[in-house]
């Protein structure tokens, strides 16, 4: 019997054979924490190991400042100096601090990521590094802090689901509707503690930008791990950054012909709608065109979803459909994942587009993933938004966020109430 991705991965990281089920010990790539419970992993080590102690190894262990960037508080920016401080004292490089953007992303852009390695992460969604063909997981500051000591950490091996996904998006809909369709099926326990492989025609020819939404509500479904192995553009794209032997590890870490799967899933794409999740949960979905005309406060495209230039791009596309203009009764925040993304938006001139019509454009964050940002919004209010959660009180108590994609999110900014992308761009 063959193996799956996971399983090979999992091999190399142990150093030895393993199937589904096995308890091992793998050998970490890299140990990051972001700056919201960064502090307390560095805290939690010193208390342990002493204020001497030195990490096993500075050079694969990675800081990133995201969620609260730039520091909103005095406490918060306490955090970041214990942060800044520790990664001095252990001659850690790998900062990025509150100028670059969200972790996962920024740690790709860098050439830090390649298919086969292991990733710890303090943000639970980590894992979309799988997007690549990484094991990434998010786990607890003690978990991160006790892999500082001799670099491992300890995982059951899970058994994996196959989702195969056929035919071409239509007009207005996109990677994210297909993600939210996924979610609605399966629900929030649909992938418990499965690792996932996406494979089939629709996901070959996806940009980088599509497998990281496909993969970045995983966590939504209880799913371990996404994979999907780098080809095409995005070879190319991360050959450029991290070197030949990412090509060398696509290969040998994709899944055998005949490995074994625990459930294969097939979708078809081509008449697929644009979807949202209604409040308050991830998997209470509907077609876009059953709740539109509902009246909405506030519109957010951002975040670990759907912050890169082609989520922002496409939201433009809608955008310019609409004259360049919003609904002045809506508040619209646009808020691109890394610097990079930053940059390309603006030399592509939409950014000073957005401006212009009173839309809201960040710095590089988390951005409205939690309440912890600008843009909350109050009690009453409603919401739409591309990130990856909308419990009840997410971004602020008593409100409420539908969860939708960019072109759907800015079809509504556009309207004023939620509208389906495709009566704007005919």
């Amino acid at each position: 019997m063959g193996k799956t991705s996971i399983v090979k991965i999992m091999e190399r990281a142990s150093g030895k054979p393993v199937k589904v089920g096995d308890r091992v010990w793998c050998n970490i790539d890299w140990s990051t924490a972001r700056d919201f419970g960064g502090a307390n992993c560095v805290l939690q080590f010193e208390k342990e190991m002493g204020m001497e102690a030195k990490v096993w190894d500075p050079d694969k262990i990675a800081f990133t400042f995201d969620l609260q960037a730039p520091a909103h508080s005095e406490k918060v920016a306490v955090n970041q100096k214990i942060i800044r401080d520790f990664a001095k004292r252990q001659g850690i490089k790998r900062v990025f601090d509150i100028n670059h953007g969200i972790g996962q992303h920024v740690m790709l852009e860098a050439g830090m990521i390649k298919p086969g390695d292991v990733v710890l992460g303090t943000d639970s969604h980590m894992n979309l590094l799988g997007a690549v063909g990484s094991f990434a997981t998010g786990v607890g500051n003690s978990d991160i802090a006790a892999s500082w000591i001799n670099g491992t950490n300890w995982f059951r091996v899970p058994e994996t689901m196959k989702i195969e996904v056929t035919g071409k998006f239509q007009k207005g809909v996109t990677m994210r509707d297909l993600l939210t369709k996924i979610v609605g099926d399966l629900g929030a326990g649909g992938m418990d503690f499965l690792a996932v492989e996406f494979t089939g025609e629709t996901i070959e020819n996806a940009t980088l930008a599509e497998r990281i939404t496909l993969c970045s509500m995983v966590t939504e479904m209880s799913g371990k791990v996404p994979l999907i192995m780098p080809n095409g553009e995005v070879l190319k794209w991360m050959v450029e950054r991290a070197g030949p032997v990412v090509a060398e590890r696509a290969k040998e870490f994709a899944a055998d012909p005949d490995a074994e799967y625990i459930t294969v899933l097939k979708y078809d794409v081509t008449n697929l709608e644009p979807l949202a999740s209604c409040p308050d949960a991830p998997d209470n979905v509907k077609p876009v065109r059953e709740i539109a005309g509902t009246y909405v406060d506030q519109i957010h495209i951002g975040s670990c979803s759907n912050g890169r230039f082609e989520d922002i791009e496409a939201a433009f596309e809608v955008f310019k459909a609409a004259g360049c203009k919003v609904n002045p009764n809506v508040r619209v925040i646009i808020t691109p994942s890394t610097r990079e993304v930053q940059i390309q938006a603006t030399k592509a001139g939409m950014v000073e587009k957005f401006l212009e019509a009173g839309v809201v454009f960040t710095n590089p964050t988390c951005s409205l993933c939690t309440a912890e940002h600008y843009g909350v919004l109050p009690s009453g209010d409603v919401g739409c938004s591309t990130t990856n959660r909308n419990f009840i009180g997410k971004v602020g108590k008593g409100s409420h966020t539908y969860l939708m994609s960019p072109m759907s999110a800015m079809a509504t900014a556009v309207k004023g109430v939620i509208t389906d992308p495709r009566d704007i761009l005919g």
